[in-house]
């Protein structure tokens, strides 16, 4: 079906502010491009578990595109109308499915050698409407967290390499209360904006509940269940011998937390289908502690573009052959003290960079701390760059500079 025949009850099945929002905009999505309703549809069909700075995209594009004149939006999606798709594709209930048809539609881009026209288009179409209804500043300054717990240890290891160019280096942490000044600096934070998702925490063992009480929570111990339900839904599907990759890639995208054991209400939707799509769609969120913390920071800086983020990794488990690590039984691994300091490591840095790509970037700070090697870095506009402090400092001492 062509968009141009599109009407409102074509969107009965979708959640209720997602079949409004359609409905209120039907008359310029009857004026897009197959391609390109087709790409709108999916975020519009998610439109109700979004998170508040997913939706004000959205509706921004809506609001853009409305604004445009029908020549100049004709213009700008051109690329999109000239895409040539077979049959086959064109058949797909993109409004129902929009992901099938997304599926049917990359895999027929690549095959017709049209890809790179069709990437040009994209970026033209998102440099345009974000020239046009530039991203907001954030209310506060950003400020990440980044925690490398107890039982993260290795001998004569270089910590914070990546880090120390951007900011100052703090070869002795003063031990004591380093966790219970970053709980308070940051639920100080969260009460001075307390806007929805914009203060996270992510764990990776048991969560703290002085600061999942308060915040945006989530943890790798506290989706043990949620692990162990997708672990066995993947060694059925390879047990099956039904098909490869794409099969089982499939099927995890279909999974919703309903299926992996979570209890979903109105209230903590969003936050359910985020954490289900981390284990879903990250590799090794599920059998990686440290994995699991990474992979859901970018994901909440990526999606929520949160003000506050801390996370805590903790030790994870060794690596074993993948059907043993498949199987969820952990008891045979023990803990990888020495791994898990090096992805944590590499992880602060990760979330430096991505935290770097959101808005305010200039006015960012991060701070990382060992608890057991007692070292730290603090980067922030405040801070010189690429120095080593001269004496030992508290954690909180750290997070004053970064704050003031």
């Amino acid at each position: 079906m062509q968009p141009a025949k599109l009407k409102a009850d074509d969107f009965s099945h979708y959640p209720p502010e997602a079949r409004a929002l359609a409905v209120r905009h039907l008359a310029l999505i009857q004026q897009l491009p197959l391609a390109f309703a087709a790409l709108l549809m999916r975020e519009v069909q998610q439109y109700d578990w979004r998170f508040p700075a997913e939706r004000r995209v959205l509706d921004d594009q809506f609001s853009y595109l409305d604004s445009l004149s029908s020549s100049d939006r004709e213009s700008l999606l051109r690329g999109f109308a000239g895409v040539q798709l077979p049959e086959k594709v064109m058949r797909i209930d993109w409004v129902r499915q929009p992901q099938d048809f997304l599926n049917a539609l990359t895999a027929c881009l690549w095959s017709t050698h049209q890809i790179d026209g069709f990437r040009q288009t994209a970026e033209a179409y998102t440099q345009a409407w974000r020239k046009a209804r530039p991203e907001p500043q954030p209310a506060m300054p950003r400020l990440s967290i980044v925690v490398l717990g107890t039982g993260l240890y290795k001998e004569d290891y270089a910590l914070f390499r990546k880090l120390r160019p951007e900011g100052m280096y703090f070869p002795k942490v003063t031990p004591g209360q380093g966790w219970q000044a970053i709980v308070a600096a940051a639920q100080k934070r969260a009460s001075a904006h307390p806007e929805p998702y914009r203060h996270w925490y992510v764990e990776g063992a048991t969560a703290d509940p002085a600061l999942a009480s308060t915040f945006t929570s989530t943890s790798y111990d506290g989706m043990s269940g949620a692990r162990q339900a997708l672990l066995t839904r993947v060694q059925k599907i390879i047990a099956s011998g039904d098909g490869g990759p794409e099969k089982l890639r499939t099927a995890m995208a279909m999974i919703t937390p309903e299926q992996l054991g979570m209890q979903v209400n109105g209230q903590n939707e969003a936050l359910r289908r985020f954490e289900a799509d981390v284990l879903t769609e990250g590799s090794g969120t599920q059998i990686f502690s440290t994995t699991f913390v990474q992979w859901t920071a970018r994901e909440a800086l990526r999606r929520a573009q949160p003000y506050t983020l801390v996370l805590r990794y903790a030790p994870r488990q060794r690596k074993l052959p993948m059907n043993v690590m498949l199987s969820g039984d952990s008891q045979q691994a023990g803990p990888d003290a020495a791994g898990s300091l090096m992805d944590a490591d590499i992880g602060a840095f990760y979330t430096w960079l991505n935290q770097q790509r959101l808005t305010g970037a200039g006015e960012s700070s991060l701070l990382a701390w060992s608890e057991e090697h007692q070292q730290a870095v603090a980067v922030g506009p405040a801070l010189p760059r690429g120095t080593v402090a001269a004496s030992e400092a508290t954690v909180q001492q750290m997070l004053a500079m970064l704050t003031s």
